[in-house]
């Protein structure tokens, strides 16, 4: 049975329980775009960490082995440091990771903006919104289901949390 929430915690020890949530909407049945931006960071927080899990692992069945042994052991030196192609793998990778637990908090500090402060934010949150479709592109192009669906869904609640903090007003709390 759905379960309606207003606090976000309370939203996700349900999820956690495996019950349905349906999200807190302002007076008039519209949806509030910091319910947006919570299920965004939600996902961007385990986006990190899948990636920072995972993306250095690989199937023997994927025919790498020997590709994954010479980046480890051909080295070079650059601007002064010695380094393998490994090593700037795991940067680029690490570096992702970084940028969506960033983006989580982004994500989770809009939505704990009062409506007209997220609203004199319009820009950033479209900007937000736009990096994660070039990032749905970039996914879609170049990666594989897992990343391209995080990665759309995260637009999607991004640009409907943008689009939403444009038309909320500041109203008084709900008892």
């Amino acid at each position: 049975m759905p379960v309606n929430v207003r606090d976000s915690a309370a939203v996700l020890e349900l999820l956690a329980h495996g019950m349905m949530v349906v999200p807190a909407v302002i007076p008039g049945g519209k949806m509030k775009a910091s319910v947006f931006y919570r299920i965004a960071a939600v996902l961007l927080l385990l986006f990190a960490t899948g990636h920072t899990l995972g993306f250095r692992q690989s199937d023997p069945a994927w025919g790498v082995d020997v590709l994954l042994a010479s980046m480890r052991s051909i080295h070079f030196d650059i601007q002064g440091f010695h380094r393998s192609y490994w090593d700037l793998f795991e940067a680029a990778g690490f570096s992702v990771a970084v940028f969506y637990g960033f983006a989580a908090i982004l994500s989770w500090q809009l939505a704990s903006l009062p409506a007209a402060n997220l609203a004199l934010m319009r820009g950033t949150a479209w900007a937000f919104a736009f990096c994660f479709a070039a990032i749905s592109v970039v996914s879609w192009r170049y990666l594989f289901i897992l990343p391209i669906a995080f990665s759309i869904v995260i637009t999607l609640c991004l640009t409907a949390g943008a689009w939403l903090s444009g038309k909320q007003r500041s109203m008084p709390p709900v008892a």
